[in-house]
């Protein structure tokens, strides 16, 4: 059987050729056009808050493991402390994405067209545009996924165990950006179980190769910090997952799902799933699909935590549906213009294309939170400019202190906002505050005066988070900052 996974075997199966120029094209295109269009809009309120604690770089985050921000730090080295540096490593995330797509596609016999159509559906893709747009913890965790994903299927159809270390690396370096690999482990262990009982042969010897368990050995390993630090620090991922589950994520789940890459891509990955399924070399992958699937949902997580799943089974189902199309001169352009003309409208909501105006009905919270930054620093910056030395400014979200840490450097900026929190409270002498969007009646509790300093305008016409939040100028702390730190904890 092919998923038999002898100790050694050196010759692979014939595969087609990997067609380079198309898809290198594809990929080039779509990096030059996320990075021309960058500096659009502003910086997102999660790049602000990456490039803020990438400053102080450390083995984890209360709310995040420690890689996002440690790639905003680089970014902003290598590229300078600008929009456009920040955004160049998640532009190549999205081209790295394209290559390793097409390789799937070809693992499973997809020649030139296939593998063009799978590089075009993830090119103008909603949710791989938004994450090579925006440096968000998605634009590194989408390549993790494929990658190994694709190092399973080259162990399981190629027979070489030795594809188990490479997805064990993958798996365990993947732990450092989300731990939401957790949930493709569950979901690959889940298969491959299944599949033992279904089969006589096959899975049983993946179980029965030293590779298989090597790889899983150096997952563990080079995922081990990520286990220390939450040991060592109460298991803070569990409260911001308990934090992040919704129910209206589950409400929003399969909408999602389905506008994830397109609606073309879509049907096109419910293809591939079925054609997957009726392999048994690659029945367990489809079991790990629909398990990862149902973990997001039950879990109350956005559709975009499984995003990697979806994306396999579309870049699978390239392969029959080009074989489908070839056929016939109408087949073909169905399914291009199926797929092409489902993204035109993901692509608009994606990228920052829409007037401003519009953005206050789009449904792409990345776009609307990514405008107004500058404006709302100088407002804050104004209001405690004219106080007197020594003032601090304190914020309710981890955005706004990143932006003023971006635009205003040199005013003092505490947050009690997820991680910022645990970076510590106000020095004791800051005795007068400009507290961004806390609510008056919960400052004049800790403060002896507290007077409203305007509202936040940014001046763009786009409703977002930050538009209409109180300002107010507090001085007076009642009990000491260590004492009354405590209060302002908070996470999302």
């Amino acid at each position: 059987m092919l998923l038999q996974t002898p100790r050694l075997q050196i010759t692979a199966p014939s595969l087609p050729a990997f067609a380079w120029r198309t898809i290198a094209s594809i990929a080039g295109v779509v990096v030059v056009t996320l990075l021309m269009l960058s500096p659009w809009y502003g910086y997102h309120r999660d790049e602000l808050y990456f490039r803020m604690l990438g400053q102080s770089p450390a083995w984890g985050y209360f709310d995040q493991p420690p890689l996002t921000p440690l790639l905003a730090r680089l970014s902003t080295e290598l590229f300078g402390d600008t929009i456009v540096g920040l955004r160049v490593v998640p532009a190549l995330c999205a081209g790295l994405l394209i290559l390793i797509g097409a390789a799937i596609t070809r693992e499973l016999g997809g020649r030139r067209n296939a593998q063009t159509l799978a590089a075009a559906g993830l090119g103008t893709g909603m949710f791989p545009l938004l994450a090579g747009h925006t440096l968000l913890t998605q634009s590194a965790d989408f390549v993790f996924w494929t990658a190994c994903l694709l190092f399973v299927l080259r162990a399981l159809l190629r027979g070489d165990g030795r594809w188990w270390v490479a997805a064990g690396a993958i798996a365990g370096a993947a732990t450092f950006n989300k731990h939401l690999i957790v949930l493709l482990i569950t979901g690959l262990a889940t298969g491959l179980l299944i599949t033992v009982g279904l089969a006589v042969k096959g899975p049983r010897a993946v179980f029965s190769d030293r590779w298989f368990w090597s790889g899983a050995f150096l997952a563990a390993v080079i995922a081990s910090p990520n286990l220390l630090y939450q040991a060592a620090n109460g298991w803070p991922q569990l409260t911001m997952a308990a934090t992040l589950s919704e129910p209206v994520n589950r409400i929003m789940f399969v909408p999602m799902l389905v506008a994830l890459l397109s609606m073309g891509a879509f049907v096109i990955a419910v293809v591939g799933w079925l054609w997957l399924r009726r392999r048994q070399e690659t029945r367990p992958l489809t079991i790990a699909t629909l398990v990862t699937i149902l973990l997001g949902l039950v879990s109350g997580g956005r559709a975009d935590y499984v995003a990697g799943s979806l994306i396999f089974a579309f870049v699978a189902g390239c392969v029959p549906t080009t074989a489908w199309m070839e056929s016939r001169v109408a087949r073909r352009r169905m399914v291009w213009w199926g797929l092409l003309g489902s993204s035109v409208i993901g692509i608009a909501v994606a990228l920052p294309l829409l007037p401003l105006a519009a953005l206050g009905s789009s449904p792409n919270e990345v776009s609307r939170e990514s405008v107004g930054w500058t404006q709302f620093v100088a407002q804050v910056a104004g209001v405690h400019r004219a106080l007197p030395s020594g003032t601090i400014v304190l914020t309710s979200n981890y955005g706004e202190a990143g932006a003023l840490d971006r635009f205003a450097p040199d005013i003092p900026v505490y947050s009690g906002h997820n991680e910022l929190w645990h970076q510590g409270p106000p020095p004791e002498t800051a005795q007068t505050v400009v507290a961004v969007g806390l609510p008056p009646e919960r400052l004049r509790q800790r403060f002896a005066l507290c007077e409203s300093a305007g509202v936040i305008d940014h001046g763009t016409g786009v409703a977002n988070e930050e538009q209409g939040l109180p300002i107010t100028v507090c001085s007076g702390p009642r009990t000491p900052w260590m004492t009354a730190w405590p209060d302002f904890q908070h996470a999302s």
